[in-house]
């Protein structure tokens, strides 16, 4: 199983069906605040949800389609975060992440974002890393713009959330050459 340390409270772990109930229980807390944000927390209707999700991350994970990986806080879940895509073609991997609300604040995900740009451009050989969020996103844009990613542009109309549309901001992180 993969695995990573990043510090002596942080670590990525592969998605395993042992995370599925720890998912349900972070969003059955958290639903109405992930749903600002994320379109599948209204259809995480219970554990069997996740059970699915741990199962097809893993499929692609196998087939080298992605990567997906539970944040642990001091040995706890609080989160998730993968290269949604990996595009051995274009040389690019697409991060997403979501973590729980009490735990916000604290740099995990800035951490756990630099740990898979390491992995994308060191280990993957991939030239770009890109994130897209909700333009009215503020806390993941700050995340993007923190670590050094560059806004690339904003897609109008990318995505339902709820009962809105948002649009987009992309932002992309380069590998350094020389």
């Amino acid at each position: 199983m993969f695995t990573t340390v990043i510090d002596e409270d942080i670590s990525l772990a592969l998605v395993q069906p042992s995370f599925a109930h720890d998912y349900f229980d972070i969003v059955s807390r958290d639903r109405e605040y992930l749903q600002k944000w994320l379109a599948w927390p209204p259809h995480a209707d219970g554990v069997a949800f996740f059970e699915g999700f741990v199962q097809h991350s893993l499929h692609d994970y196998a087939d080298g389609k992605s990567l997906t990986c539970a944040m642990l806080y001091q040995g706890e879940v609080v989160g998730n975060i993968s290269f949604n895509t990996i595009s051995h073609e274009l040389k690019k991997v697409e991060i997403g992440y979501w973590i729980c609300q009490n735990q916000q604040g604290k740099g995990i995900v800035s951490r756990c974002v630099m740990a898979l740009v390491r992995i994308a451009f060191e280990t993957l050989g991939m030239e770009k890393v890109e994130i897209s969020a909700a333009t009215e996103n503020k806390a993941s844009r700050a995340i993007c713009e923190r670590l050094g990613f560059t806004l690339e542009g904003v897609i109008r109309q990318a995505e339902k959330l709820d009962d809105r549309i948002v649009d987009h901001a992309v932002y992309g992180l380069y590998r350094a050459r020389g």
